[in-house]
């Protein structure tokens, strides 16, 4: 039913008029996000990240040249594999090549990675967590492969995956075409399967994806400050000069 709108002349003082209902002006404005919507966990869960001071309000610290560790809780739901990495941000705000985490205990979830920081001043890091589709494939194959269930399906989907990662890999160099020859060689019928298998999983070819994996569903977690000093802040001192405590030659003790 359309809204009908009435107007009056202004009330006579002294006589009794009935409240106005106000206006209707559609619902109500969303409100801002609460300092518990900040926290909302991402498709792939990064928590406890460390080390960390006072939930971040403070930095942690280093020197120049120091290597530490930086550790924090991934999983995921289901059985596809899990991956992580640090992103360190120097002073300049130039993000580094990651570090790819490992997991520190086999079913803690617990991950971490030894990173190193180069030069004074406030940098930033952060974790990202991400699904596996290589990792999960890998595990998959060399049961299925082998047992002979779903041959065909299984190296189709690894040539897939296979051309998805050549094209993240960088021209030059030979290392798309080492990807796209593993590709290549899950399709050839003319090998076993397990030949096929191999071809793929040859060393050379694992290492260009260790360096350019495939990653779904990329997660961070929130960014970390971190305080690096000279090296000198590892064993020098500050102390305070009083000038009152000096004295003159006359007076040899303030």
């Amino acid at each position: 039913m359309p809204a009908t709108h009435h107007t009056s002349a202004p009330p006579t003082p002294g006589t009794a008029t009935a409240p106005v209902p106000p206006a209707d002006t559609g619902p109500p404005p969303p409100e801002p996000p609460s300092a518990a919507g900040q926290d909302l966990i991402g498709r792939i869960p990064v928590l406890d990240v460390r080390p960390v001071v006072q939930r971040g309000r403070r930095p942690a610290k280093a020197v120049t040249g120091e290597s530490f560790e930086i550790s924090a809780t991934v999983f995921r739901e289901g059985h596809d594999a899990v991956a992580a990495d640090v992103v360190l941000t120097d002073p300049q705000g130039r993000k580094g090549p990651w570090t790819p985490m490992r997991e520190l205990a086999p079913g803690t979830d617990r991950w971490g990675a030894t990173v190193t920081v180069t030069a004074p001043g406030r940098w930033t890091y952060h974790v990202e967590a991400w699904s596996d589709p290589l990792t999960t494939w890998h595990h998959h194959a060399g049961i299925k492969i082998p047992a002979g269930i779903d041959t065909e399906l299984v190296l189709e989907e690894g040539a897939r995956l296979y051309e998805r990662a050549a094209a993240g890999v960088p021209k030059g160099g030979g290392l798309r075409g080492a990807v796209r020859g593993a590709a290549d060689a899950l399709r050839d019928r003319s090998l076993p399967a397990t030949s096929r298998l191999a071809a793929a999983l040859a060393p050379e070819v694992t290492a260009v994806l260790a360096r350019h994996p495939v990653r779904d569903l990329v997660t961070s977690s929130e960014p970390l400050p971190l305080l690096v000093e000279r090296e000198r802040a590892l064993y020098g001192a500050w102390y305070e000069f009083f000038p009152r405590s000096e004295g003159t030659p006359e007076e040899p003790h303030g």
